[in-house]
């Protein structure tokens, strides 16, 4: 009897474990909202960065690459789109990506944001001001 407690804590607690996910879940390529992006999420040390990884237009209507134009830091604004990092500094804690800040670069502005995995294949994103009822959810899907 003594063994079949022992044998379902150790079930249970994997179970637990298993349901609880890594924080690396969130890695990987995923599409934006609008199918108009895909962002790449990485690690560095223990933070999570994600970068503008395609785009469906990556290009203007002379061919040229599509500039931040937005981007308040004026020396920022020549610089390509692709590539540009709109994810910064999220910590992982408690089955939350929190403390990052989320980059829009159709209106030049940087946001207060968690992430959450609502499954394996789809990402919940709160940007906001000030506090998170201030603010805007998007949903991503893995993307490859």
């Amino acid at each position: 009897m003594k063994q079949l407690f022992t044998l379902l804590g150790i079930f249970f607690c994997t179970g637990l474990l298993a349901a609880a996910g890594s924080a690396d879940d969130i890695v990987g390529i995923w599409l934006s909202s609008n199918g108009q992006g895909k962002i790449q999420i990485y690690k560095e040390g223990d933070h999570y960065f994600g970068k503008l990884y395609w785009m469906k237009e990556p290009n203007g209507p002379k061919g040229n690459p599509k500039l931040d134009i937005n981007n308040p830091d004026p020396s920022l604004r020549n610089k390509p789109l692709l590539g540009t990092v709109i994810l910064r500094h999220f910590k992982y804690d408690d089955g939350e990506w929190s403390g990052g800040r989320i980059y829009d670069p159709q209106n030049g502005k940087e946001y207060k944001s968690y992430i959450k995995l609502k499954d394996p294949q789809t990402l919940s994103l709160r940007g906001y001001i000030g506090i998170s009822l201030l603010g805007r959810t998007e949903v991503w899907k893995r993307a490859g």
